[in-house]
């Protein structure tokens, strides 16, 4: 038996910054994502990387997102040169999100500069562009669901776990030890995507708990909807959608298409504003068989919606003054053209916002959700007069209930299970309700804690 050193180094008592470090023959990450939320996480992302980068061998990813994804191009550039595995969907996706995070990183850099409200002469972006893209030639894609070999006594197996596109748990096993990590857990019942698989043997296992502390409402997500699109047209406004670009995107397209389809809306203009979210629909085209929308009904729906590719549409579609729907990044109101909207739009009583999804804490539509009467746009504060909702029937993440059924199929009891990516309230709740139904052992690790286990 052999000792390994667990690094927890994002996602330990927050959400965001998924990034746990194995210290083996093989050294091996899981996940690589950027901080996001408050800012005093997010200058973690510019802290010195705490392991030599160039001494890690192997980084696993469980799906694309930017807080299990976002620090790669930072990791390369300070000396990574192993393989990044995940699965082909997984790839696709996060070369999408990391160009589309540099991008994002340079014109708000450049913005900065010019207005002059940095602490920072010149302001940097965190990665650039050409930074993204030298870290895709790390990237070595892997099929779900098989055990591949990583050295002689480690091996990995990456399982569909719902959530978004190509998104999986992964399991490592060391001559027949198996360490489990859940990734971020889908939903049982989702538009798009199918159940998540569940694990069946597990002697240390990191679970995700973003909604550990919560069952998701039964809500009827296309009444609601119905009736914000009635009252749009009503108030001659706009109903603004601030979506993540994988997943919730596609699924509200879907929505909006299935009410068209039935004369339940009106044929009010939908727009999709988000390069990004038109990009990912290429990954659902190439990828068929990891969703549930035949390719027909995918083309049919495209046909309804208005792709927009360019700040210049983006303009005319703000200055159009008909009454429409816009769907645009970022979910949590980070970044992204849904920015440009709320700018031009978030003081007008016509408005209305509609949150769909976790909204993380310090993030502006955290501040929507908790009722802020103001919030901060490109260094300005500008007065919320639009009427703001919330959905968390459509969020990605499995709730509490869901949580605990992905643990029922575990045969033996795990000798440590470690819960990750919450905040505190929901890990502490998800640990009492775990050590309550299993008896297991349950621990809350701290950023930056290094846990030793017995492999």
């Amino acid at each position: 038996m052999n000792t390994i050193n667990i690094h927890f180094l994002g996602a330990a008592s927050t959400v965001t910054g998924s990034k746990f470090l194995l210290e083996t023959s093989k050294n091996i990450m899981v996940d690589c994502g950027m901080f996001q939320g408050l800012k005093e996480l997010r200058s973690k992302n510019w802290d010195k990387f705490p392991f030599p980068p160039s001494k890690i061998d192997f980084i696993l990813l469980t799906h694309g997102h930017l807080d299990h994804t976002g620090y790669l191009p930072r990791l390369v550039k300070q000396g990574f040169r192993g393989k990044i595995i995940g699965t082909a969907p997984t790839l696709a996706i996060t070369q999408i999100i990391l160009k589309d995070s540099a991008k994002i990183n340079e014109e708000q850099a450049e913005e900065i500069n010019k207005a002059g409200y940095s602490k920072h002469q010149p302001a940097l972006p965190f990665y650039t562009i050409q930074e993204a893209e030298e870290t895709f030639k790390y990237f070595y894609s892997v099929p779900n669901s098989r055990w591949i070999p990583i050295s002689d006594e480690i091996r990995c197996r990456f399982n569909y776990n719902g959530h978004i596109i190509g998104s999986t748990f992964i399991e490592l096993d060391f001559d027949g030890r198996r360490i489990v990590f859940s990734g971020d857990l889908g939903r049982k019942k989702d538009l798009l995507l199918d159940p998540p698989l569940k694990p069946k043997w597990a002697d240390y296992l990191f679970l995700e708990s973003t909604y550990g502390n919560k069952l998701h409402p039964q809500e009827n997500i296309e009444e609601l909807l119905i009736d914000l699109v009635n009252k749009t047209i009503h108030n001659r406004g706009v109903l603004i959608i601030p979506s993540f670009a994988v997943e919730r995107l596609q699924a509200l397209m879907y929505l909006l298409y299935k009410l068209y389809l039935k004369n339940s809306i009106p044929n009010i203009p939908i727009f999709v504003d988000s390069p990004m979210g038109n990009n990912v629909l290429s990954v659902f085209e190439q990828f068929p068989d990891w969703h549930n929308l035949p390719p027909k009904k995918l083309q049919n729906m495209y046909d309804r919606i208005q792709l927009i590719t360019s700040y210049r549409e983006t303009w005319e579609t703000i200055d159009n003054p008909q009454p429409k729907i816009v769907i645009a990044g970022s979910g949590m109101v980070t970044g992204g053209r849904v920015l440009t909207y709320l700018k031009q739009l978030i003081d007008e009583p016509s408005t209305t916002i509609l949150l769909v999804g976790y909204q993380a804490e310090g993030t502006r539509g955290r501040q929507l959700l908790e009722g802020a009467h103001e919030i901060k746009l490109f260094g300005k504060y500008y007065p919320v007069n639009a009427q703001v909702y919330h959905v968390e029937s459509l969020s990605a993440h499995a709730d509490q209930a869901e949580l605990l059924d992905w643990l029922s199929e575990i045969k033996n009891i795990p000798e440590r299970t470690f819960l990750v990516h919450g905040e505190p309230n929901a890990l502490d709740t998800l640990r009492a309700k775990i050590s309550h139904q299993f008896n297991w052992r349950v621990e809350i690790p701290k950023l930056n804690d290094i846990q030793k286990v017995i492999i």
